[in-house]
């Protein structure tokens, strides 16, 4: 066990207790005459008490002091505290600073049962100034440090959690690049996401890096009726391996040193909410184990000791990789694949979803002139240029490079030529030659001015200040989007 001096000069001194032997006592200086009251008194204190005599020889201790420190009574008595300290039986003694200082000693001491106390020993002294006895006071504050604790990560998962509120609030400012579609495959997707948003069964979106997995993940917590409960990401692939099981999980006490009363895991943190495993296949085989204990018991058991809590989660998971692949490979469990994904979703890359890249683009530009006070847009001509390039990064990659062109371009009007992607378009001439055959170049460059129209319209609210913004006049403005509206060409 170990001890921390928390008295000192600056506490104030008591005053020294004089023992005096009763004339009928039987030589006993605790249960003369009156023992059998003072033992009953002593026994039932529910704190501890350790007495030793003038020379730190261990005369008795209480039951308290024996479920406190885990320490037994018949291996105490008649012992020498300074050989107790020698043997490491305990780490420091209040008993002997008090017989050095001749004065009371108050300590915060911490025993191998893992609880935690304050002692104060205090010397007795005879007649004549002799230290005849040390008595030591043990009070289990244990729990006081646990409420401490407990309050300190309440206040922090409120923290976490107005984070939360907020990151929310500013989501729904925005619309995710991932859920501008208009391309069939992704209104499949989003449908499916509708449905699992009302289910209680595990998710798993796969897909390549950047194609909006998050976003995705982040739509069916929106949609779920979990949507007032925590969302939280796990980022499997930044946990380092010798930590991942204890951040995952949580620790018991006593583990580790750094959290004496334990530690919260992340999935307890997200109980009753969502957790979102972003590259599940990072995980290391403990994890995945305990992962699956998770789902199938819906409780979390923290590493060491303690006991099982109970975790209700909403798990949705996602995957670059060949999972059933990594399966076969033993690499990834078997069980927890099919455990994590009941309801499978495959998000197409980028470069299959051609059509959905104008208004991607759009909405990005209209949302970096509002970031950067500026008046700039893509030319039509650039737009299709962005559209023969197949994305290796997706829609993060998109993203990257039109907020890099609406920084340093100088036009207002971005041409192709200013693209860093001209030079490196990479798909192959029999691609290129299908994709252009099915593009209708009249009703791409009018499916552009619609967006454009209707975008600048919601931004500015009137015609003038929107068909200035396009380097139209309001005639033309109004013309056009009157047939927008009536749905003419």
């Amino acid at each position: 066990m170990t001890e921390k001096q928390i008295g000192g000069n600056g506490m104030a001194k008591r005053q020294p207790t004089v023992l005096r032997v009763p004339e009928n006592g039987a030589g006993d200086p605790f249960f003369g005459r009156q023992g059998n009251w003072f033992e009953v008194i002593f026994e039932s204190s529910y704190d501890g008490f350790y007495i030793t005599d003038g020379n730190a020889i261990t005369l008795t201790l209480n039951k308290s002091y024996e479920t406190i420190s885990g320490l037994r009574k018949e291996e105490m008595v008649g012992r020498s505290m300074a050989e107790l300290v020698a043997s490491r039986v305990i780490s420091a003694s209040g008993t002997l600073l008090a017989l050095e200082r001749r004065e009371s000693v108050t300590m915060e001491q911490q025993f191998k049962t893992g609880k935690r106390a304050i002692i104060t020993s205090t010397p007795v002294f005879d007649s004549e100034s002799n230290i005849v006895m040390v008595v030591t006071n043990v009070r289990d504050v244990t729990e006081l440090y646990s409420l401490k604790e407990q309050l300190e990560q309440s206040e922090e998962r409120n923290r976490l959690y107005s984070a939360e509120l907020e990151a929310a609030r500013s989501r729904q400012d925005r619309n995710p690049s991932s859920l501008i579609f208009h391309d069939k495959s992704m209104q499949n997707v989003i449908n499916l996401l509708n449905r699992a948003a009302q289910m209680e069964v595990p998710v798993l979106l796969q897909g390549e890096v950047g194609v909006g997995k998050g976003a995705l993940s982040e739509y069916i917590h929106s949609k779920s009726k979990r949507r007032k409960e925590h969302f939280i990401t796990i980022p499997c692939a930044s946990l380092p391996d010798d930590t991942m099981a204890a951040e995952l999980f949580g620790l018991g006490p006593g583990v580790s040193p750094e959290y004496p009363q334990g530690k919260t895991g992340l999935l307890e943190q997200a109980n009753r909410g969502v957790v979102f495993l972003d590259e599940v296949e990072q995980l290391n085989h403990e994890s995945q184990t305990r992962l699956l204990s998770v789902i199938k018991r819906r409780q979390v058991k923290p590493l060491g000791y303690g006991a099982d809590k109970p975790c209700d989660l909403r798990i949705i998971a996602s995957t670059s990789a060949d999972l059933l692949a990594l399966v076969r490979e033993k690499k990834f469990r078997e069980d927890l694949y099919y455990a994590l994904s009941v309801l499978p979703i495959n998000v197409p890359p980028l470069r299959e979803r051609r059509e959905d890249i104008p208004y991607i683009v759009t909405a990005y530009a209209a949302e970096m002139n509002k970031k950067y006070h500026q008046k700039k847009r893509f030319a039509p001509e650039t737009i299709i240029c962005m559209q023969s390039y197949n994305w290796p990064g997706n829609i993060r990659e998109l993203h990257n490079v039109v907020e890099r062109m609406m920084i340093i371009s100088k036009n207002n009007v971005i041409q192709p030529e200013e693209l860093p992607i001209t030079d490196n378009i990479t798909i192959s001439q029999k691609e290129s030659e299908e994709y252009f055959e099915q593009v209708n170049l009249h009703k791409l460059v009018e499916q552009l001015e619609i967006s454009y129209i209707r975008r600048a319209y919601s931004r500015y609210g009137n015609v003038r200040d929107a068909a200035r913004s396009l380097g139209m006049d309001a005639s033309t403005f109004v013309r056009k989007r009157k047939k927008i509206e009536q749905g003419r060409e």
